[in-house]
């Protein structure tokens, strides 16, 4: 063999390696989840009331639900790939303190959930814990909220329900699209487990949608953000200047514009008119 040909079999064993290694350990980098113990014992500022689902034998979906007196709806929230909602429900006084009750599950394989994860799966336990919302609330009460790589599963279960507005906080045009930007050589495509398409659920939702994201955003950059919303008619995207991936919370501009989305679309009606508003006031204030 010739020195040539050495180098493009090593080349070639390079790469079906890293392919592998991609597949075999995407896992890893997609989800760092915290296992807590089922004894655990939840402590909050809020009252909150844990609870369960077992969508089947061997699975166990963990959740938690501050509820207020007198509330205006609830916020559905799916959080980030780390931890679990042991720290997450730190996020639940942005909305109680806001008038509405929270709801956060866990996904599988995080805090006390238990279950093989998969993207169907999340996708099925999150359509399970809005059936239990329905339950205790009406659709027009219940706002889905998608932080991260939650923001996917999130405009997922918008897609296949009818709540009243959708906000997306930090938001991937999809796990594919971004994923084959952060690794061009690889076949991310073929090997990605989650593809999560949030451009093709975007597209079926029917209440309008807010997106949220920070202009110094280096995980996920904010023409994630742009890209998406000029999929959809009725949707916003509000600028954080100076935002980040995980510190849009610490940002006054976050608190003024989660408040009037939440609180100025409290009926169906109202919606009509909310993204011409939102519109108005965001040119009004930059």
């Amino acid at each position: 063999m010739t020195v040539a040909l050495y180098i493009l079999v090593a080349c070639l064993s390079l790469y079906v390696f890293l392919c592998v290694l991609f597949y075999f350990i995407q896992e890893r980098f997609l989800f760092q989840p915290e296992i807590l113990p089922q004894d655990f014992k939840y402590k909050y500022e809020y009252p909150v009331e844990e609870v369960f689902f077992e969508p089947e034998r061997g699975v166990r979906i963990n959740a938690l639900h501050f509820k207020i007196p007198n509330s205006k709806g609830v916020v559905f929230y799916f959080k980030g790939n780390s931890r679990s909602i042991k720290g997450w429900g730190k996020f639940a006084r942005d909305f109680i303190n806001k008038g509405y009750d929270f709801f956060m599950i866990d996904y599988r394989g995080f805090g006390k959930s238990r279950g093989k994860r998969s993207q169907e799966a999340i996708f099925e336990d999150s359509q399970i814990a809005y059936k239990f919302l329905k339950q205790v609330y009406s659709e027009e009460k219940i706002t889905i909220y998608g932080r991260s790589i939650g923001s996917g599963f999130a405009t997922h279960c918008a897609a296949k329900n009818n709540p009243l507005k959708l906000i997306l906080d930090s938001p991937y045009f999809s796990m594919v699209d971004l994923l084959s930007r952060k690794a061009p050589i690889l076949p991310i495509g073929r090997l990605l487990k989650y593809h999560i398409r949030t451009d093709n659920y975007i597209k079926d939702v029917k209440c309008p949608i807010f997106i949220i994201h920070g202009n110094k955003d280096r995980l996920i950059p904010i023409r994630h953000g742009k890209r998406l919303v000029e999929l959809v008619e009725k949707g916003q995207l509000i600028q954080i200047e100076g935002g980040g991936h995980n510190n849009l919370p610490s940002f006054k501009k976050y608190h003024e514009q989660l408040s009037f989305i939440l609180n100025n679309a409290l009926s169906r009606v109202k919606e009509q008119d909310l993204v011409k508003r939102m519109k108005d006031k965001v040119l009004s204030s930059s």
